[in-house]
């Protein structure tokens, strides 16, 4: 695993807490933050995935 594989699975679980609590506490602001943060973690795992792959192949 690369530092982007790690940072994204953490961001991503991160969001989800995030938007948990938001959901728990009623904060739609929360919420949506958390959302976001989701979408940027699986991107950013993505994009580790992807550079591994080619490490790998090269």
């Amino acid at each position: 695993m690369n530092k982007d594989q790690i940072q994204g699975w953490v961001r991503e679980h991160f969001g989800k807490l995030r938007a948990g609590l938001g959901k728990a506490v009623g904060n739609r602001t929360i919420t949506w933050k958390g959302r976001i943060e989701q979408v940027i973690g699986k991107t950013q795992a993505s994009y580790g995935d992807a550079k591994a792959r080619l490490k790998k192949r090269l």
